[in-house]
């Protein structure tokens, strides 16, 4: 749907859907979307869900309901229009993958991480590759203490000038490759 460029979602019914992988997937001509009328309150998977989107300048997530979500890899993968994202919406309490989430936001310059509960999470793999607009990222926040993959993480984030990796627990990660 690379020609979409515009979305009118109201009349949608997901008041049953368990799995919004790639929903807007390549979605490209898309500068804006308007999340308030889905009811995400079922959904388990998000994995790919904005992927490609790299048309978008803004995605109000305040709407989203990610309480029940286990799988957010590659979530907002290739959304290099975004210059910021508010994380504070998303409930990432029993979330286990995170691989490439913000994987090509090459239009953030900061993301805050602190909303995010990276308690479960055990795949973190090319989080934030090709990343090359942020020129910080505070891991402080970060509970990695079931991460066992955190291949490629930082791959391409060819702005950051300090990474402190201090409060990180690696002691179960098995692949820095």
């Amino acid at each position: 749907c690379s020609g979409l460029t515009n979305l009118d979602l109201t009349h949608l019914d997901t008041s049953k859907v368990t799995d919004m992988s790639f929903m807007f997937g390549y979605c490209s001509g898309l500068t804006n979307l308007d999340l308030a009328s889905l009811d995400t309150s079922n959904v388990t998977g998000m994995g790919s869900m904005f992927y490609g989107c790299s048309g978008l300048t803004n995605l109000d997530l305040t709407h989203l309901d990610t309480s029940n979500v286990t799988d957010m890899f590659s979530m907002f993968r290739g959304c290099s229009g975004l210059t910021a994202l508010d994380l504070s919406h998303l409930d990432t309490r029993n979330v286990t993958n995170m691989s490439s989430m913000f994987s090509g936001c090459s239009g953030l310059t900061a993301l805050d991480l602190s909303p995010l509960n990276t308690s479960k999470v055990s795949n973190m793999s090319s989080m934030f590759s090709r990343c090359s607009g942020l020129t910080s990222l505070d891991l402080a926040s970060m509970d990695t203490g079931k991460v066992t993959n955190m291949s490629s993480m930082f791959r391409g984030c060819s702005s950051l000038t300090n990474l402190d990796f201090s409060l990180l627990d690696t002691q179960k990660v098995t692949d820095m490759g």
